[in-house]
């Protein structure tokens, strides 16, 4: 078995030599990390470190089940997961079928490059924007609503609007970064089933019904699966920032309550159980997930 392995690298050297810094990458960056989990069960101590440190088992994450703040940050993170999936998912399908439609390349080139742009800008700038536009001392959408007669609405410091405007900012910033995924795949679908579809007399709506969407239908499931092993990470700094006393209950997270306890009160202990609780509700979603897709006859990501 030795031998055949060394034979195999060193008949194919090149490409593991390609290989090679991506699972460094991914050794260093992603799974060496791992190790850090265990401060979830133990009591870290600075001055002892890490290895020093006692053990205490379950006790971190019987604080956190038993927090005043746990069914509010659960609901919270769960609500503006549930917002994000349902509303901003579908959205960079829906923008990638309307490109794909376009006939004119310079035009969809154009479209394409316009809205990938939201992408680049930083969540702090983004705030900045959604700031500007909707305050109630001089914003620009509640200027406009009391030039028709009604009274401004406190987009800002209502936390009726939260979920609304993470929503929003979200399916702003990232919608036609979504799309490329898509739209690489309809590149690849074959051109006779669109021909064969005009011979049965199919328009143009009938082929991306009948054509588009199906061929596509894998990378959405995968897609959709790989989103819920992000359900309950919603992202610090879109959050954080949006964050203030007004809206606090219901926009206050599982994202921002780790920086809290974590970063300015030095639980770090404590604070990798929250983490480590989200990562194991992640886990369980996407395997569910991706259980129940192979049991409807698609395919799944493992």
């Amino acid at each position: 078995m030795n031998n055949r392995f060394i034979r195999n690298v060193k008949s194919n050297f090149w490409l593991y030599l390609l290989v090679l810094p991506g699972l460094l990458y991914f050794l260093t960056f992603k799974y060496l990390p791992m190790w850090g989990l265990t401060l979830a069960f133990k009591d870290f101590q600075p001055f002892v470190g890490f290895f020093g440190s006692p053990w205490v088992g379950f006790e971190h994450f019987e604080r956190l089940f038993s927090n005043n703040d746990f069914w509010m940050l659960f609901r919270n993170t769960l609500l503006i997961s549930l917002y994000k999936l349902v509303f901003f998912f579908p959205f960079p399908i829906i923008i990638a079928l309307m490109l794909n439609e376009v006939r004119r390349q310079v035009f969809k080139r154009a479209i394409q490059s316009i809205i990938y742009i939201p992408h680049f800008l930083s969540w702090v700038v983004i705030v900045g924007i959604t700031y500007v536009l909707f305050t109630t001392e001089g914003g620009l959408v509640n200027e406009l609503i009391a030039q028709t007669g009604n009274e401004k609405i406190n987009f800002l410091g209502n936390p009726d609007w939260i979920r609304t405007m993470l929503t929003s900012q979200t399916i702003w910033r990232e919608t036609g970064w979504g799309t490329i995924l898509y739209l690489a795949a309809m590149s690849n679908i074959d051109p006779q089933l669109y021909e064969a579809a005009k011979i049965d007399g199919a328009g143009r709506f009938r082929q991306m019904w009948h054509v588009t969407i199906p061929c596509i239908r894998s990378t959405i499931v995968v897609l959709f699966i790989l989103q819920l092993g992000n359900f309950m990470d919603l992202g610090f700094d879109q959050v954080y920032n949006m964050l203030n006393p007004a809206n606090r209950e219901n926009a206050d997270v599982f994202d921002t309550y780790v920086y809290v306890t974590g970063i300015t009160q030095g639980q770090f202990s404590y604070s990798t159980a929250v983490g480590m609780f989200k990562s194991l509700v992640g886990l369980i979603l996407v395997v569910v997930a991706n259980y129940t897709t192979k049991r409807l006859g698609e395919e799944g990501i493992f």
